[in-house]
């Protein structure tokens, strides 16, 4: 048998000029057909020869409109963009992969406001430079009475800024049983030695007692830190000292005292699902030096950190070299500001939308879940002829209240992992649902907010395009 002549072949494969030309390529931008182009005739000069494909071979795949085809779609792919709205049907209100707290309206038209030139350091009374957290600090001080707060790009960075602040080269204390790694593998003790400080933990995995810190109190101690355990509970014999018990100590031997509060919960009334949830309110006026937390988990807000505490304290964090690396963006302050301001004004239950997802009461989930369904069979969404709604648990999610599951809503597919897969990748806005026990669950809990209908109209294209 002749074998083919891979240089005969490799002349049958078009000029970068000559396929880019292609009818199918034209309303494409120049720049995307041609790299895409490239890309896929280097791949064919590839196969060329290490399959050795004939002449005939490869005149067979560029007469064909397969080729351009698959340049088409690759083009229109690399166009799209990645970073873009979803559907949570999950049932994890604080979903980390998709975004966590989703903003308030008022957030949203902020950050459309100030998307342009927009005021961030500066007083438009005198045209003086001023502190970017101005107004944040001021709304926060209304809200809690706290003397200054700051803000940062999340609550990791608050807290790495506050150790480094304030106890870099000196030893922090805190309990062995708060020793956290939250989500991207984030641990204490790793935060303690980036800040440069030297930890001392105390007490035993499940329980910890005031007179351990005491005892642990040396010259060269220079903070008390209390870390919430958000992502996790130890149960049974159990216990750490109240964040009272340890500002009052560190007000007798001199040190800071500084909570590390995660998800930080502002809203003061109960909510459901968040039991056992700490409050920021509670923290400020149990006295501590700072009070660090997150602004896009139970806050609602966008993804950054506060800190918040006397004047003094956080002057001196505010001084340090790694604020300006850590420090917030225009666009963080103003939905920021925007968010804070309903808790100060407004009704953060209704008009937050974490707050009111976790709120809902299961009466109307089970409405919101009758009439997703309702439209999914006027409609004929496929799969629609065997759903049902069913009972099913919630979670608030980003480490908050993890022990305490919230009854839920949701509509049940059968199909498991190809629907779900649909649902996510097909046209339109992706949906994100869960799989258990083989059906694929829409969980009216995350999705509140949402038109029912078009997402009724979203899922029958979605599944319809996938041959369902």
């Amino acid at each position: 048998m002749i074998k083919p002549d891979p240089n005969k072949a490799l002349r049958r494969i078009p000029s970068l000029d000559a396929f880019v030309s292609r009818e199918k390529l034209s309303a494409i931008p120049r720049s995307v057909a041609s790299r895409e182009s490239r890309v896929y005739l280097d791949e064919m000069r590839a196969k060329v020869l290490a399959n050795g494909m004939s002449d005939e071979d490869v005149d067979a795949v560029f007469s064909s409109p397969s080729a351009a085809d698959t340049v088409l779609d690759r083009c229109i792919s690399s166009m799209a963009l990645h970073h873009v709205r979803v559907i949570n049907a999950t049932g994890i209100v604080l979903h980390t992969g998709i975004g966590r707290a989703p903003l308030a309206s008022a957030a949203r038209d902020a950050l459309a406001h100030a998307a342009g030139y927009a005021i961030v350091e500066v007083d438009p009374k005198t045209g003086y430079r001023n502190q970017r957290e101005e107004r944040i600090s001021a709304v926060l001080r209304q809200i809690l009475g706290v003397d200054e707060a700051i803000a940062v790009n999340n609550n990791a960075a608050a807290t790495t800024l506050a150790l480094a602040a304030l106890a870099s080269g000196k030893e922090v204390i805190t309990s062995r049983g708060e020793l956290v790694e939250i989500g991207g593998g984030f641990r204490v003790p790793e935060v303690m030695r980036q800040a440069g400080c030297k930890m001392v933990e105390v007490g035993a995995t499940n329980r910890t007692h005031l007179r351990d810190f005491r005892s642990a109190i040396t010259t060269e101690t220079a903070m008390l830190l209390k870390v919430h355990t958000s992502n996790f509970r130890i149960v049974g014999f159990q216990g750490t000292p109240e964040l009272s018990e340890l500002v009052q100590l560190a007000r007798e031997t001199g040190i800071y005292a500084v909570e590390d509060l995660g998800s930080g919960l502002l809203f003061d009334e109960s909510v459901p699902g968040l039991v056992d949830e700490p409050r920021v309110r509670d923290s400020v006026a149990a006295g501590a030096d700072l009070v660090c937390f997150s602004g896009d988990k139970l806050l609602g807000g966008p993804q950054c950190g506060i800190i918040l505490g006397s004047a003094e304290v956080v002057a001196k964090v505010r001084a340090h070299p790694l604020y300006r690396a850590f420090r917030c963006d225009k666009l963080t302050l103003a939905a920021l500001e925007a968010t804070l301001t309903i808790y100060r004004d407004g009704d953060p239950l209704e008009e937050i939308p974490v707050l009111r997802a976790l709120s809902r009461s299961t009466e109307h989930l089970q409405s919101r879940a009758e009439e997703l369904l309702s439209n999914m069979r006027a409609i004929s969404t496929p799969s629609s002829a065997d759903a049902a709604i069913v009972r099913t648990e919630s979670f608030a999610g980003s480490g908050a209240n993890p022990a305490h599951p919230i009854e839920s809503r949701a509509v049940a597919l059968r199909g498991g992992d190809r629907v779900c897969d649909a649902l996510r990748t097909g046209p339109g806005t992706p949906i994100f649902a869960r799989i258990e026990a083989g059906d694929v669950l829409l969980d009216l809990r995350s999705m509140d907010g949402e038109d029912l209908s078009v997402v009724a109209e979203c899922m029958r294209d979605k599944l319809l395009v996938a041959g369902f």
